[in-house]
């Protein structure tokens, strides 16, 4: 038995070890805003926050995240700046990658207290979004960081 903590929940899975996380999160707790794309951690849209670093859950074993904070898109409060953002700017076109999107994004500007929208938006290099909405990304990466320099709640 595998002991998790995920959006501040304990749950115990009875999984192999080497199960990877976004399959636990998706099949065995029903939290289907992790996504499965590409299986090798390259695309981004199964980014979680395990402790509070974001990371890509298709390539984490389940073994390797017992009894740490997980956080997925689920999880992230409804009024998070970049939540807010997303919305304010349309971004989502198909929306399949948006959530490991927004993990990414949230946890670049949680780790920075005054980030440079420059160096955040070099850092989101390695997303990929298969629609093409990276310029309203862009915008709603802008407006996520004035939303939280402005104090707006996470």
């Amino acid at each position: 038995m595998i002991s998790l903590n995920v959006n501040g929940k304990v749950y115990n899975v009875d999984v192999p070890p080497d199960t990877p996380l976004v399959w636990v999160l998706r099949d065995h707790l029903k939290l289907m805003g992790t996504k499965y794309a590409c299986g090798v951690g390259e695309c981004g849209a199964c980014t979680v926050h395990v402790d509070g670093v974001a990371k890509r859950s298709c390539v984490i074993p389940v073994g390797d995240v017992h009894g740490k904070k997980i956080v997925t898109i689920e999880g992230l409060p409804k009024n998070h700046p970049v939540k807010r953002a997303w919305i304010m700017e349309q971004v989502p076109q198909c929306g399949f990658c948006q959530p490991g999107t927004i993990m990414q994004v949230a946890y670049l500007i949680a780790k920075t207290p005054n980030p440079d929208p420059e160096k955040v938006l070099k850092e989101m290099d390695d997303i990929i979004c298969r629609c093409g909405t990276y310029p309203r990304m862009k915008k709603a990466i802008k407006k996520a960081i004035e939303l939280s320099k402005k104090g707006v709640k996470k």
